[in-house]
C-alpha cells in the first residue's frame, strides 16, 4: 500500500521551471474554486442575519461575536480572492513566481481566517441555542477539527520535505 507510506511520492516531471510554476498556480486556483463557494455562502448568510426576526433579542456578547464573525468572513473572502486580483494586475509583467508565492500565502492565511470565522459562527449559533457552557465546548471541538484537518495533519505529513513555494 504505497498510498499510506510516510515518505512523499517523488514524481519526476518533464517540465521547465516556467511550466512547473504554471502548473502549481493552476492547481492553487483549482483549490480556491473549492474554498470560495463555502466562504461566499457563509458571508451571504451572515449578511441576512441582522434582518431576521429575533436578531434584536441577541445579547451584547452575541452581537459583538456576530460582528467579529462577519468581519472575519469578509477578510477570508478578500484573502481567498486576492490571488486572482494579484495575478490580473501582474500577469504580463513576468512576475509569475512572485504571484505564486503571494497566492500561496494569501490562500493559507485565508483558510486560517475562514476556520476562525466558521468556528466563531458555530460558537454564536451554539450560544444562542444552548447557552455559554455548551457553546464553548462545541466551538473548541470545531476549532480543533479545523486545525487538525487543514493544518496539523498536512504539516505532520510534509515535515522535513522542501516547500514548493
Amino acid at each position: 500500500m504505497t498510498a499510506f507510506r510516510n515518505e512523499p511520492l517523488q514524481v519526476e516531471r518533464d517540465e521547465t521551471e516556467a511550466e512547473r510554476i504554471d502548473r502549481n498556480f493552476n492547481e492553487l486556483l483549482g483549490e480556491l474554486r473549492v474554498a470560495l463557494p463555502g466562504v461566499q455562502v457563509l458571508f451571504a448568510f451572515l449578511l441576512t442575519v441582522p434582518f431576521a426576526q429575533g436578531f434584536t433579542s441577541l445579547t451584547q456578547f452575541e452581537r459583538d461575536l456576530y460582528l467579529v464573525v462577519l468581519l472575519l468572513t469578509a477578510l477570508a473572502s478578500a484573502l481567498l480572492m486576492a490571488p486572482t486580483a494579484y495575478h490580473r494586475v501582474l500577469f504580463r509583467r513576468g512576475y509569475k513566481p512572485q504571484i505564486l508565492f503571494f497566492a500561496n500565502r494569501a490562500a493559507m492565511t485565508g483558510l486560517g481566517v475562514l476556520a476562525l470565522a466558521m468556528t466563531g459562527a458555530i460558537l454564536l449559533i451554539a450560544h444562542v441555542i444552548f447557552g455559554e457552557a455548551a457553546s464553548i465546548v462545541v466551538a473548541i471541538c470545531s476549532g480543533i477539527v479545523f486545525a487538525l484537518l487543514w493544518y496539523l495533519l498536512p504539516w505532520a505529513r510534509g515535515r522535513g520535505s522542501e516547500p514548493d513555494f
